[in-house]
């Protein structure tokens, strides 16, 4: 048999054509034609919308988006206790100096200053937020505090 146009045939098995529903009892697809019984499933555009009912609990197990995230960085802390680690007696204490040290990143970071720790060096502050009582350990201490 020759290969003609007449004579083309798909290959086996590559073509399959859809169940045809609603034909009889006899065919297997019958009665209900596949939908199950009766109700919302049962009628023409009623499959789509049920998944919606699971959103809720979906919604109610996700975390609400609360509070406030500020857009301004948070300056870098830094107790007495370190810097009377990582300065000698006299040296000034200022953002650029901890940018050397490799303390912070940047020699432009803020810089806030805590008392936590104690302070046995006479140190120089310049640059930095200081909280009350820091700045009263660094006073006590002789240093001084330079806006």
């Amino acid at each position: 048999m020759s290969l003609s146009l007449h004579t083309l045939k798909p290959a086996k098995g590559s073509k399959r054509y859809p169940k045809r529903v609603g034909r009889g009892n006899s065919t297997g697809k019958g009665t209900t034609a596949g939908r199950g019984g009766k109700g919302q499933t049962a009628r023409s555009g009623g499959r789509n919308r049920l998944k919606l009912l699971g959103m809720r609990h979906l919604m109610l197990s996700t975390p609400k988006l609360r509070g406030f995230k500020s857009h301004h960085p948070k300056p870098a802390t830094f107790n007495l206790g370190q810097l009377n680690a990582a300065f000698q007696s006299g040296e000034m204490v200022s953002p650029k100096t901890l940018a050397k040290k490799r303390l912070v990143t940047s020699g432009n970071a803020r810089v806030k200053i805590l008392a936590s720790g104690n302070l046995k060096k006479k140190l120089s502050v310049s640059g930095c937020q200081i909280s009350e009582a820091a700045k009263e350990k660094i006073v006590a201490a002789g240093g001084e505090v330079r806006a």
